[in-house]
């Protein structure tokens, strides 16, 4: 949608206030939940994913390998994750999603979804749609820019 002299608007210039509001959302129910948002996000590659190596994972997510090591343990503690040696390299940790992981993190996701639900309820339905699929194939081409 063009600007008053023609031009569109950047997209981080309209994603950004998008995104502090929806994470901003995410919050109570992260924490009602027992989970951060990395935590969130780290059972969320797992469900896509259920098993990776810790390397891997971290890559994947976007976090440093070392500062990962945290989330992961509070995850295991928790019983949402577990991590044991890869029998391909025994230097290194396979960490897969467990039955309680993968059930708490599709009770979070659903909840969100039912807050954001109120934000897409603001489009027509078909603009809704072409909203969800645009977003879901501009986020599966992201790794291929690198």
């Amino acid at each position: 949608m063009p600007d008053v002299d023609g031009r569109r608007r950047d997209l981080a210039a309209m994603i950004a206030p998008l995104q502090r509001a929806l994470v901003a959302a995410e919050q109570p129910v992260l924490r009602a939940h027992g989970l951060s948002m990395w935590g969130y996000v780290v059972l969320d590659a797992l469900e896509g994913q259920p098993v990776r190596t810790q390397a891997a994972l971290a890559e994947f997510v976007g976090a440093d390998k070392s500062r990962i090591i945290g989330v992961l343990d509070e995850l295991e503690n928790d019983g949402l994750l577990e991590r044991p040696r890869d029998p391909a390299d025994r230097r290194a940790r396979l960490v897969t999603i467990t039955g309680e992981g993968r059930r708490r993190h599709r009770a979070v996701q659903a909840e969100v979804q039912r807050g954001e639900e109120r934000l897409l309820g603001l489009l027509p339905p078909a603009d809704r749609e072409a909203l969800l699929r645009s977003l879901a194939v501009l986020a599966d081409e992201l790794p291929k820019l690198d």
